[in-house]
């Protein structure tokens, strides 16, 4: 599916209608990602440099100008999502052990796992400086509760590591917490500089919940269906980590008795050895499709919350994302 946004570039592409918009932040996170101290600059610039999708930034700058917002306070908190998301990675990635991410070695390989974490927290912390020059205390109020909810979906993921049993509603609470969180918070943002009405606020979030649970649907799908060049991450990695996603639990519910038990035991003991025989497991019983299909459900729920919204270009970007973000190969 084509779309008139960009395809997954951090900077400026010619056929990018936010292509100014997106340069304005860039220059903040690089302005805000100064410090006296030469490693977290190092170990930030290496991460946030190595790009991204960027949609959460997008999202906050998106629903503002969809609601009329037209101040400057939009730029940094759109950095500011971003420096929140930067940190979950690092974090993410020394918990799960990862040595790729965008196609580029990950921070904790390069760097250590000890400076990562420590750099992650910084970004933690200048993001809370950053959310607290905007002198809004409801800013404050959703992306406090984004933070808390994140660091919950990390514990509860944790929890379900190498549980071939979980339940079809506890994966999608970690996907829920854990990535849809800022996709919510990063939506809802908008409305609250626009000083949009609750119902509006309301409308918005459940449009970035419904789009970052989709979105991570199809980050799990890919797990099983791209490879490590196009990805930009080992394939199988979720498998290694011992992450029960829904092409595993859909497979298991409809392979035979002889994959259910491979599948499991993979899963408990995070072995990648036997990886081809389980993708092809997941391909023949139509995991990948049931996986896509959850995933459509969800966009379709995000484009139908804000079909009321004023039309402008703005909407219309947004009403594009959902589909494009299920419709992507890495």
């Amino acid at each position: 599916m084509t779309s008139t946004l960009a395809q997954a570039s951090p900077t400026a592409a010619p056929a990018d209608p936010m292509a100014s918009d997106m340069q304005r932040v860039d220059e903040v996170i690089r302005q805000r990602l100064s410090s006296e101290v030469p490693l977290v600059e190092q170990i930030g610039r290496h991460i946030v440099g190595a790009g991204g999708k960027r949609i959460r930034p997008r999202l906050v700058l998106l629903f503002a100008q969809a609601l009329g917002y037209q101040g400057q306070h939009h730029y940094e908190l759109a950095a500011t999502v971003e420096f929140i998301h930067t940190a979950t990675l690092l974090h993410d990635d020394v918990v799960d052990e990862s040595l790729l991410r965008r196609g580029r070695p990950t921070a904790n390989a390069v760097f250590g796992n000890a400076a990562s974490v420590l750099v992650g927290d910084f970004l933690y912390s200048r993001a809370f400086e950053m959310m607290v020059s905007v002198g809004s205390m409801r800013v404050l109020d959703v992306l406090a509760d984004a933070t808390n909810v994140i660091a919950e979906g990390e514990v509860l993921q944790l929890m379900n590591m190498h549980q071939p049993d979980v339940a079809m509603d506890r994966y999608l609470q970690v996907i829920r917490y854990k990535t849809a969180k800022l996709f919510e918070a990063s939506a809802r943002l908008g409305a609250v500089l626009a000083q949009s009405s609750a119902e509006v606020e309301e409308a918005c979030a459940a449009y970035g919940r419904a789009l970052g649970t989709a979105f991570q649907l199809v980050d799990d799908l890919l797990d099983y269906q791209g490879d490590t060049a196009t990805l930009g991450k080992n394939v199988g990695d979720d498998l290694r980590e011992g992450k029960p996603t829904l092409p595993l639990l859909a497979a298991m519910q409809r392979g035979t008795t002889e994959e259910r038990q491979l599948i499991r035991h993979a899963i408990e003991h995070g072995e990648v050895d036997r990886l081809r025989e389980i993708i092809a497991i997941v391909h023949r019983t139509g995991a990948l499709e049931v996986t896509r299909e959850a995933a459509m459900k969800e966009a379709e729920a995000a484009r139908l919350s804000i079909e009321t919204l004023p039309s402008s270009n703005a909407q219309k970007i947004l009403l594009e994302f959902p589909a494009r973000s299920v419709d992507r190969s890495f």
